[in-house]
């Protein structure tokens, strides 16, 4: 079955899905976790506190472990934001999202931000782990929307993404295909921030995503069923 071009595996294959309630028990990121894997979701999605919770689940196989640091306002130092990565690979995540550094990028610290996001690269990258810059599009201009996918691209990051989930607001087809036009084939986009239907997922996925970050991931798989 299909909508709309796309198979629920499709679909699935493109999801991260996402458990950052600060109220999230233990037991529901091992239910998550489980969630995650058993619908074949791209990445399960997790704060650092919630870690080595979700990897001691095991069995990820193609579903990749994420987390976040620091989230979501990008306030903590660089010496800090080194050891969120080190301990988030320690635990076997493959990839990372971290926050673009918004303040020190419009006080004109370009360099500053940059070594921001390299300092993470680097650990990934040396532990085969992927990147991706949370840009919290919702607070951009376009020209800072495309100052700050250059930026990423610049220090390593392999994915730009729209929102946390904690700003004025989430990802919007606009944002996605100007971000996809300033990186083009060389980095992934990632879509996220109130993606929470299957037709706001694969208008996403049209307009150049190709990742989408949601905590409704069921509800968006279930939806095939209706069709």
């Amino acid at each position: 079955m299909s909508y709309r071009g796309y198979t629920r595996e499709q679909v699935a294959a493109t999801l991260e899905h996402t458990v950052l309630k600060p109220e999230a028990t233990k037991e529901d990121v091992i239910k998550n976790a489980q969630l995650a894997q058993q619908t074949g979701c791209a990445a399960y999605v997790v704060a650092g506190i919630n870690l080595a919770t979700a990897a001691s689940v095991g069995g990820w196989g193609s579903t990749a472990l994420c987390s976040v640091i620091g989230f979501p306002h990008a306030n903590v130092s660089r010496h800090i934001l080194a050891e969120e990565a080190v301990e988030a690979v320690k635990n076997g995540v493959k990839e990372i999202d971290m926050v673009f550094p918004l303040g020190h990028y419009r006080s004109g610290d370009e360099d500053g931000v940059r070594r921001y996001i390299e300092i993470v690269c680097e650990v990934a990258h040396a532990n085969s782990a992927t990147v991706k810059v949370i840009l919290e599009t919702a607070s951009l201009t376009d020209d800072e929307i495309v100052a700050a996918c250059k930026i990423s691209e610049a220090a390593g990051a392999d994915f730009v993404k729209t929102s946390t989930g904690y700003g004025s607001g989430g990802a919007t087809v606009d944002a996605i295909k100007l971000m996809r036009a300033t990186v083009g084939d060389r980095l992934g986009v990632k879509a996220s921030g109130g993606v929470r239907t299957l037709d706001a997922a694969i208008d996403m996925l049209e307009a150049g995503a190709n990742r989408i970050g949601t905590s409704n991931t069921l509800g968006i798989l279930a939806e095939f069923d209706n069709e």
